[in-house]
């Protein structure tokens, strides 16, 4: 299921999006989009990680031994 997000941009953003995708680096403009979503979901994760990994290293996290330990 899609669904359709219209979003205003200033004129020099516009435009960067617009030679991104004429420049082959994109399909179109919503890949670009979901690309940058999609970074964004990744560094999102890698600094939960990071976190969770600082936290057992000062023994304020929970080791799980299962993925039934996440309930």
């Amino acid at each position: 299921m899609r669904t359709i997000i219209n979003i205003s941009l200033p004129s020099q953003m516009s435009t960067i999006v617009t030679e991104a995708v004429k420049s082959g680096n994109y399909a179109s403009k919503s890949e670009f989009f979901r690309a940058l979503i999609r970074d964004w979901m990744e560094n999102r994760l890698v600094s939960e990680l990071k976190q969770s990994q600082n936290e057992l290293k000062m023994g304020t996290g929970t080791l799980l031994k299962s993925l039934k330990d996440l309930r």
